[in-house]
């Protein structure tokens, strides 16, 4: 009679984790679905960082144009009008005679051009040029690391959801157990320490569960702050997305390091560097230049009141301070810390390939473990659930068995996580993300 009596109550409890979610399902049955690409399209023109960062591309570009200005002539034009308090004069066998007038207007035409400064401004333009490769290198770069960031939230969001819902079905199945233990305890077939221990365990599972649906929020509103979405914005995710490759593929490094926009814009600094050494060189050596002008001073006392002329000149600094000594030498020092930083960035991305393939390869066997353990737990569980109900176990081995089946389901998502992730990142590594 007891046995019956146990037996309808499961019956009940089952029932009502089979017809609960129902509800659930039909609500969010016409929800949109919002897929991995979507995301990353999303985040590629909406992020706020990567928009940000997008503006340094086109200020280095202005810059390449500002400097590359020195290759051209340089014509200038002023004017003005001087009021004198007497007009300059010359004295002659004793006769003073004046030379300009008291007040006059003068105006001046001029072009100077560089012939020749033994590649100072030539050096200075492969400057600009290296520094907006490198600056549109590092945005791609940006890009990268941005798409990385959406892959591991958005797959955040479908673990924190299915460790959520696990937390969820543990409560069902420890509230199962706890109407089974009042319901014997009501008949005297078992201690009220049963009971207790149920609703402890009940608790904690809903604090797992709290943390859970709390780990869901925060994922959501890092994955709608890559995007550029509203912090309220909730959607479905495509629970069959992935970034899964062939994480077996023959590794050729120096490709790789090719493919890497980090790398990249290094190499590009590091050709700015050789073009700022050779300026600072240049600095001591003169510089041969050109000028044309046409001058014009109002003045009725000269024959020539407007001045053409042509000048071939030779400039040359002959003591700055040791500016130019402490420029080439800040040069030759910057060429050597990047020197020393690409080599740092290419180990790193070895090190990023190796540590991306170990763990693509130890998450995809941590997957294949655990759906054993899952299917081990669940016999597990249903054998234990039954000595209970036949007054042979106790109730500290159902809840540990619950416990345990919680905890490698809660493995088992962590692992296919850790696989997207571990994938992501092996792609990331090679460049190809």
């Amino acid at each position: 009679m007891k046995n019956r009596y146990i037996d309808r109550l499961v019956v009940i409890i089952g029932l009502g984790m089979v017809l609960s979610p129902l509800p659930w399902i039909s609500s969010t049955a016409e929800a949109e679905t919002l897929t991995l690409k979507q995301c990353l399209e999303q985040a590629d023109h909406a992020n706020p960082a990567l928009r940000t960062a997008a503006w340094d591309r086109s200020i280095v570009r202005q810059n390449a144009r500002q400097t590359a200005s020195a290759l051209y002539p340089r014509i200038d034009i002023q004017g003005g009008y001087t009021a004198q308090q007497a007009a300059q004069a010359v004295n002659i066998n004793g006769f003073s005679a004046e030379t300009q007038e008291p007040t006059y207007a003068f105006a001046t035409l001029a072009g100077t051009y560089t012939i020749y400064d033994f590649g100072r401004n030539r050096a200075r333009v492969q400057q600009a040029d290296s520094q907006s490769d490198a600056v549109a290198s590092q945005f791609e770069a940006r890009r990268k690391d941005l798409a990385l960031q959406v892959i591991t939230a958005y797959f955040g969001i479908l673990e924190a959801g299915r460790l959520a819902a696990t937390a969820r079905d543990e409560i069902v199945q420890v509230e199962q157990h706890r109407r089974v233990a009042q319901a014997l305890f009501d008949e005297g077939a078992v201690t009220r320490n049963d009971v207790l221990q149920a609703e402890v365990r009940l608790a904690a599972a809903r604090q797992r569960s709290l943390a859970a649906d709390n780990r869901v929020e925060n994922s959501w509103l890092q994955l709608n702050y890559l995007t550029g979405s509203p912090p309220s914005y909730r959607a479905d995710l495509d629970s069959q997305a992935s970034v899964a490759g062939d994480s077996a593929q023959p590794v050729d490094l120096q490709h790789i390091l090719d493919q890497r926009h980090e790398i990249q814009a290094l190499r590009y600094r590091l050709v700015s560097n050789e073009a700022e050494v050779r300026e600072a060189r240049a600095n001591f050596f003169p510089e041969i230049y050109t000028r044309l002008a046409l001058d014009y001073v109002q003045n009725d006392k000269v024959r020539e009141q407007a001045i053409m002329s042509a000048t071939v000149g030779l400039r040359f600094n002959l003591f700055d301070g040791f500016a130019s000594t402490a420029t080439r030498q800040r040069a030759v020092e910057l060429r050597s810390k990047n020197r020393d930083a690409l080599r740092q960035a290419e180990e790193e991305v070895r090190l990023d390939v190796a540590t991306a393939r170990n763990d693509v390869r130890v998450s995809r066997e941590r997957i294949v473990v655990t759906e054993t353990a899952i299917r081990q737990s669940e016999e597990n569980l249903r054998i234990n659930r039954e000595r209970y109900q036949e007054r042979v176990g106790t109730a500290t081995e159902v809840l540990d068995a619950q416990t345990l089946l919680t905890q490698t389901r809660f493995d088992h998502d962590q692992a296919l996580f850790d696989y997207q992730v571990a994938s992501a990142r092996l792609k990331h590594a090679r460049g190809e993300l």
